[in-house]
């Protein structure tokens, strides 16, 4: 019987302002962290995440989670991860469990970034 498996890093999340999948300077800083972990891990999945808060409709907020995700697989993609690497899903609409940084529909605004996830 082997050791369990390792216990995957911590999520780098990408925080968004309300309506919008715009890359601020703390969204291109946080992309370039990640893409620089990815980068040390060369043969792991890089899995990217988007979801958007409960302001405004399903199918709007289902968009714009997808619109994030890809947003940020751009950057990383631009930031040196390869392509093929990533597994980019949308979660559409989600209410955060926990609190993060702020209200928690700011935790809802994000996008998630797992290395060694799928």
């Amino acid at each position: 019987m082997g050791a369990p498996p390792s216990p995957l890093p911590p999520a780098t999340p990408v925080f968004f302002q309300p309506f919008s999948a715009a890359l601020d300077q703390a969204a291109l800083n946080a992309i370039a962290t990640a893409a620089k972990a990815a980068s040390a891990q060369p043969n792991a999945p890089v899995v990217v995440v988007g979801a958007a808060d409960s302001v405004g409709s399903k199918l709007a907020n289902k968009y714009l989670s997808e619109t994030r995700a890809q947003v940020v697989a751009d950057q990383l993609v631009a930031d040196g991860v390869a392509q093929d690497r990533l597994h980019i899903h949308a979660e559409g609409m989600i209410y955060p469990k926990t609190e993060t940084p702020g209200t928690p529909a700011q935790g809802a605004r994000r996008v998630l970034i797992q290395i060694g996830g799928e």
